[in-house]
């Protein structure tokens, strides 16, 4: 994300809106990065790429497979990760006609539409993509980050922190977006006049998302991962997706009682489409942590199961 376009904002706005390009990294992929996996093998070096296809070719990929939003969001972030943000925000816009229950989707066109944006720090649209987001998932941190922006560009600034904190108690511990979250908190409340120091210690005291287990990688990629991967085709994508979920389910057979990974695994096998197998995970992660019942079951109807 280039920031040079906040420059004529307020410094509070302008404070906010730099955080976004971590966000922007760390939330962008439909696969790799919302399930909390970087792109790795069991050691934890990189997996070899295929040859990255260049931009044409993702775009006749994309026109060839009109109603698939895979491959529309594939090239929206191709676009997105080269700066071309209109166009990036026309890919993302055709995936959400044909996806339109992906949060992801509707979040990450939000924020092609911002930096598309030549005049309007936060345009209507994307505002409008924001709060379709967060009804389809109240959680999606991308959308939940804007619209605490929002908040913040309205001189709502107590808002915007109470926001952004929530977010922060929400947060992995490690998460990629971590950081600059707190620091876009910290700088907000520094510049306003409002006592933060507090506040974070108890946001990052009381999260209800344990800390990623031994054995287990950092939640989310990075952005080169991230790019390498929008080079891959359709199918190549879904392999690989295939090939995460599975070393995961492996992984909880050695651990079941990482509660956390079965919540990622319950999740990604519902963004596979294969909802028996999450109501598997849900039962056996139940059976091996019942004293995490409850969590487990809010999880699961979360995502609908």
């Amino acid at each position: 994300m280039d920031i040079r376009k906040f420059g004529r904002l307020p410094a509070g706005a302008m404070i906010a809106a730099a955080a976004l390009v971590v966000l922007a990294a760390a939330l962008g992929w439909r696969f790799v990065g919302q399930d909390g996996w970087t792109w790795s093998n069991d050691d934890g070096e990189p997996v070899a790429m295929s040859t990255p296809l260049t931009l044409e070719e993702m775009r006749e990929a994309a026109e060839a497979s009109p109603d698939d939003p895979v491959a529309w969001q594939q090239l929206g972030f191709a676009y997105f990760s080269r700066n071309m943000f209109a166009e990036a925000a026309e890919a993302y816009d055709t995936a959400t006609r044909f996806e339109p229950e992906s949060a992801e989707l509707w979040s990450a066109l939000g924020e092609a539409r911002v930096m598309a944006s030549e005049d309007d720090p936060l345009p209507e649209a994307a505002l409008v993509a924001f709060r379709r987001s967060v009804a389809i998932d109240a959680g999606n941190p991308r959308a939940r980050y804007f619209l605490a922006v929002e908040k913040d560009l309205a001189a709502n600034h107590e808002g915007a922190i109470a926001d952004w904190l929530a977010l922060l108690a929400d947060t992995p511990p490690d998460a990629p977006w971590e950081r600059d979250l707190v620091r876009t908190i910290e700088q907000v409340g520094e510049l306003r006049g409002i006592e933060v120091a507090s506040r974070i210690e108890t946001a990052s005291s009381t999260r209800n998302i344990l800390p990623m287990q031994p054995g287990m990688t950092v939640p989310g990629p990075t952005t080169e991962q991230m790019a390498a991967a929008a080079s891959l085709s359709p199918g190549q994508q879904q392999d690989m997706a295939e090939e995460m979920v599975a070393r995961l389910a492996a992984r909880l057979e050695d651990n079941p009682q990482n509660v956390d990974g079965w919540i990622m695994l319950m999740r990604s096998y519902v963004t596979l489409g294969r909802t028996g197998q999450a109501r598997d995970a849900l039962e056996r992660a139940t059976v091996a942590n019942p004293q995490s019942g409850p969590q487990l079951h809010s999880a699961a109807q979360a995502l609908g199961l």
